[in-house]
């Protein structure tokens, strides 16, 4: 019996078969004056203003890089013929608390941005949130309240920590 995925990597392969010939059959002066062309279309001189990222920037990339490793990581369990049902359900388990977690640092990343108008990194690690703060005021009553806020959040107790980053 002929399946989707059968049928799709005939398809495929003739086309790579079909192109691959078309190539080596292909005289050579025909190839330079496709690559003369190309190349000169590709000197457009081109203007990118980059600007310096910042500590939070920083922080999210290397957070989401993590968590994209993570992820790939039990889908490719989930995606494994030979994983035992346990382990598929251990890893959707898994799954689903990474985005679970995920969505809650983004909860607390926007009630700071909300109720202080302050740009934020939240990180949760089992019971434990650390938040970073870019502000240039320091101040113990703002980490207090920043606290208490982000505590709101949850029905149980989680060990919260507050630092100040130079914006």
């Amino acid at each position: 019996m002929i399946n989707k995925q059968s049928v799709w990597f005939v398809t495929l392969f003739s086309l790579i078969l079909v192109l691959s010939i078309y190539y080596v059959t292909m005289k050579d002066s025909s190839l330079a004056a496709i690559l003369e062309n190309n190349n000169s279309n590709t000197t457009v001189p081109v203007n990118v203003d980059v600007e310096e990222s910042s500590l939070l920037v920083s922080l999210r990339v290397s957070e989401d890089e993590s968590v994209l490793k993570e992820m790939e990581n039990y889908q490719s369990i989930l995606m494994d013929t030979t994983k035992t049902t346990e382990e598929k359900n251990n890893a959707y388990n898994s799954l689903m608390a990474l985005q679970t977690k995920k969505s809650d640092e983004e909860k607390i990343e926007k009630k700071i941005k909300e109720t202080y108008q302050l740009d934020s990194f939240a990180k949760i690690s089992k019971d434990t949130i650390s938040i970073v703060i870019a502000s240039t005021d320091h101040s113990n009553t703002l980490a207090n309240n920043i606290i208490r806020s982000v505590q709101e959040l949850f029905d149980e107790e989680k060990y919260i920590t507050v630092k100040f980053q130079n914006a």
